[in-house]
């Protein structure tokens, strides 16, 4: 029977959170909200733009209506995309951790609350695409991490029992979705120092000279 590797995305295949926290503060910037790096780090990492906007937004007392809301994600997803087509920067053994899976049989996909294009233009670049057979996006949910739902989106995607499911992530509330799924969770601590991700099943630096079967699988 197959097992999966069910990928977070930011952090854990890309290590954009420089240029996702540069584009946020610039976007609200010119809504006239202030942010800082540190209040990005501590508010809002983990959240999809969604997430992002409609909680700076209410801080404002605005209204948030469809029309705000997409101008806003769009206006940070060109600055983003500018910033990775200038310099991308893979999480280390990254690429080859995902190949040695594939190449391994483990089913793969990625559950993200970035959006499928910032996603696909990573991939592309970074010539990874063809290994995942699902990508759940932010416009394929409507509840962002810790909400499992993108989780259980690409498990039943995949058909694979969530006790054959092993979880890469890095953010605490990715860390929170993936056990609401009923998976385990192997953290990087990319994003959050190691003493904060003790109740993962395990926890990795990064993915540099890791191998899949050495994760804490159920079974």
């Amino acid at each position: 029977m197959h097992r999966a590797i069910l990928f977070d995305f930011n952090g854990v295949i890309v290590n954009d959170e420089p240029q996702h926290c540069e584009a946020l503060i610039a976007t609200l910037a010119s809504y006239g909200y202030p942010l800082d790096r540190e209040g990005y780090y501590r508010e809002y990492l983990g959240f999809d733009d969604r997430e992002c906007f409609r909680f700076s937004f209410e801080r404002m007392g605005r209204t948030v209506d469809a029309t705000l809301m997409a101008e806003a994600i769009e206006r940070k997803a060109a600055m983003y995309e500018r910033a990775i087509r200038s310099s991308m920067e893979l999480v280390p053994g990254a690429a080859e951790f995902v190949r040695a899976a594939a190449a391994e049989g483990y089913r793969l996909a990625l559950v993200s609350g970035a959006l499928r294009r910032e996603i696909e233009l990573v991939l592309a670049e970074a010539d990874l695409r063809q290994f995942f057979e699902q990508v759940v996006a932010a416009e394929d949910v409507t509840a962002c991490k810790p909400d499992p739902q993108g989780y259980h989106t690409a498990r039943d995607a995949l058909g694979v029992d969530p006790v054959r499911c092993m979880v890469i992530e890095d953010s605490l509330p990715g860390l929170e979705a993936a056990r609401r799924a009923g998976m385990r969770c192997t953290m990087l601590s990319t994003s959050h120092p190691a003493q904060e991700l003790v109740t993962a099943d395990l926890v990795w630096q990064d993915l540099n000279g890791r191998l899949p079967r050495e994760l804490p699988w159920a079974d």
